[in-house]
């Protein structure tokens, strides 16, 4: 008789839990369908109708700044050196004249869309790696390298990237992007490169 009075109770506590469980299932509700365009597919009902607020106008502040027209999709901004061996970064690298370290006006552009991108993910790190063509001394190239490096780096932080999230290293001309010679390898060459990390 023992052996049946088990059987019964393990059998009333499975049935109990079951219930339980589905009990809890029951009164979920799944989230609404959310359309991707406003009238496109899967919209449903208006906004208001559902008790979703419409969207509201961005708010600017330090960190923030409106958007618009071309050349803000993270497409613009990934792929900065894919493809070359050893050099794959979300972030593009930005170009230098023959001995200079000055920003150009594409450079600067490019660290517009690169601050833009680390602003939205503030986990990530980068390292500003500065690259110099084949010409020149070793030490030479990695002052200038450096100085790349800085002035890549010190944009960043002008327009508002924490300066502690970004390091700066100088390679000179010791890792080309491009092994070449003449002036199309070495215009390569004379670089930032930005390696992302967690």
């Amino acid at each position: 008789m023992p052996f049946r009075f088990d059987r019964r109770l393990t059998g009333l506590v499975l049935g109990l839990a079951v219930l339980s469980l589905l009990g809890d299932c029951g009164g979920k509700k799944r989230p609404p369908n959310l359309a991707t365009t406003p009238g496109g597919e899967g919209s449903g009902a208006a906004p208001e109708a559902e008790g979703r607020v419409p969207e509201q106008p961005l708010d600017e502040g330090p960190d923030v700044r409106a958007v618009e027209g071309e050349g803000t999709s993270g497409a613009d901004i990934a792929g900065g050196a894919s493809g070359m061996e050893g050099e794959s970064s979300p972030l593009a690298d930005i170009h230098f004249e023959l001995d200079s370290a000055a920003l150009t006006d594409e450079g600067r552009a490019t660290l517009e869309k690169h601050a833009l991108w680390l602003q939205g993910r503030r986990e990530m790190k980068v390292t500003v790696e500065g690259h110099c063509d084949e010409r020149g001394t070793v030490e030479y190239n990695l002052a200038l390298g450096e100085q790349r490096a800085r002035a890549a780096r010190d944009y960043l932080v002008s327009l508002g990237v924490a300066a502690d999230r970004l390091g700066v290293v100088s390679y000179g001309k010791e890792r080309p992007l491009d092994p070449g010679t003449g002036e199309a390898a070495w215009a390569r060459n004379r670089r930032a490169h930005f390696a992302v990390a967690r």
